[in-house]
């Protein structure tokens, strides 16, 4: 064996044999920590070569998943959960990661004869057991081992084989093996490396979460996103009840589904219908408000966009954002001012997607333009019409995919009328709801501004 000193940004992995001020790939000040390697010598360590064999010879196994209980945690992961997947977690301190994993963990033990692991490295047995007694998990077949030894964790999975397995959190996960401090670089990768070989060795699915920094991020090495199968993101503002779950990659699923939780006292609720929570507070025939429908993988969303024109008191006027693109409200409003007319060089805007709800679709582009249009024009327009469309800069307005699933998701909360664009109206079949088609800006300004 041998031992050899290198400094590692704890930012992106990069690896330096000497200290730098600056990391020389990601740009970070004062990133570089010292840390010992054991390599080993040749011919220590002798294993098994693998053969290629044709694609057609490989044993076909079907794909039966493991349902959670969690019905919004199963949307997300494509359906439950896949034997031998490793799956990370990621979001904000308190934003609700243990509490999702401790609830669908006692869900599975108290379905199945089958034990789960809970790995808790953050806090002792009787915490855990405190906070499972506040959020009702509490079953027989749902074992808590406080543990931060790599080798501990893996000899106690390997004896116990659960059905599944949680470790939280992987930054506090250490192997012998290194002599780095845990939650380092070289540890987060030794430590996933290890339980993702146990994963698909044994065919144990396990969850691990993961740290974010202040970017938002997952703390550690960015390989630690590509060695998993699925990544969720848990989001959310604390001074809102709601959560949405969100993938960002999934090997064995959609990366498009969302979920949706509400906290409460006694932990996470499932929200089946997100859009009649996130328009219960919306205020009627108020100049800046719109409904729009927004599709994540296969739910439509019905939210309100809030907008505020003033006039600016400063010489460059704001453009401010909250849960929707700031290159795109910048882009409409040049349309706005182009192809209508209305002047509004000088004056503030502000956007707001209520709720918390993060848009990303060009589907919600015309109730941008309409919400920026009602606040300046002080005009409310009418509280039971939701508005649909992309607009192109030629103040044009396009068609949109799956119109259908929108305006029947508005007809169910008791919308009255749909504005969308001319090209969707042709193949729609009328029904409960009144569709007006509209080809341009101009058009829509006309039929809601009168």
């Amino acid at each position: 064996m041998k031992q050899k000193t290198i400094f590692t940004c704890q930012k992106c992995g990069s690896q330096s044999p000497k200290w730098l001020g600056k990391c020389p790939d990601c740009g970070s000040w004062n990133s570089m920590v010292e840390e010992v390697t054991v390599k080993a010598g040749p011919g220590s360590s002798i294993r098994e070569q693998s053969r290629p064999i044709p694609i057609c010879d490989v044993p076909a196994q079907s794909e039966t998943r493991v349902e959670t209980g969690v019905g919004e945690l199963d949307r997300v992961l494509g359906g439950g959960i896949v034997p031998g997947s490793l799956v990370l977690i990621g979001g904000d301190p308190g934003i609700g990661k243990s509490t999702l994993l401790l609830q669908a963990m006692h869900n599975l033990a108290k379905d199945d004869k089958k034990q789960v692991l809970y790995v808790s490295g953050e806090e002792s047995a009787s915490q855990t057991r405190l906070r499972g007694e506040r959020l009702g998990a509490s079953h027989r077949n749902l074992l808590i081992l406080a543990e931060n030894s790599l080798e501990a964790i893996l000899s106690h999975a390997t004896t116990l084989t659960p059905r599944v397995m949680v470790v939280d959190s992987i930054q506090t996960v250490w192997t012998s093996s290194l002599e780095s401090a845990p939650g380092s670089v070289s540890q987060v990768r030794e430590s996933a490396g290890k339980l993702m070989m146990l994963a698909k060795g044994s065919g144990i699915p396990i969850f691990i979460v993961g740290h974010v920094t202040k970017d938002g991020a997952i703390a550690g090495p960015r390989v630690l996103e590509h060695m998993v199968d699925t990544v969720l993101y848990f989001e959310g503002d604390g001074s809102h009840p709601f959560r949405i779950l969100r993938a960002v990659k999934n090997r064995f699923g959609s990366t498009n589904e969302i979920g949706v939780f509400e906290m409460k006292q006694e932990g996470l609720r499932c929200v089946d219908n997100p859009s009649e929570l996130f328009l219960s507070e919306r205020p009627l025939d108020v100049s800046g408000s719109v409904v729009t429908s927004s599709l994540e993988g296969t739910r439509p969303l019905l939210v309100e966009l809030q907008a505020l024109v003033t006039q600016t008191s400063f010489g460059v006027p704001r453009r401010t954002t909250i849960g929707v693109d700031h290159n795109r409200l910048a882009l409409l409003v040049a349309v706005l001012e182009k192809k209508v007319g209305l002047h509004l060089a000088g004056q503030d805007i502000f956007l707001n997607a209520a709720g918390g709800v993060r848009l990303n679709e060009p589907a919600v582009d015309l109730a941008m333009i309409m919400a920026v249009a009602s606040s300046h024009l002080d005009k409310a327009i009418p509280s039971h019409t939701v508005i649909l469309g992309e607009v192109g800069l030629a103040g044009e307005v396009r068609a949109i995919t799956q119109p259908e699933q929108r305006i029947a998701e508005a007809e169910k909360l008791g919308f009255k009328t749909c504005i969308l664009p001319a090209g969707n109206v042709k193949r729609l079949k009328k029904g409960k709801i009144a569709l007006r088609g509209v080809g341009s800006v101009d058009e829509a300004m006309q039929l809601l501004m009168q």
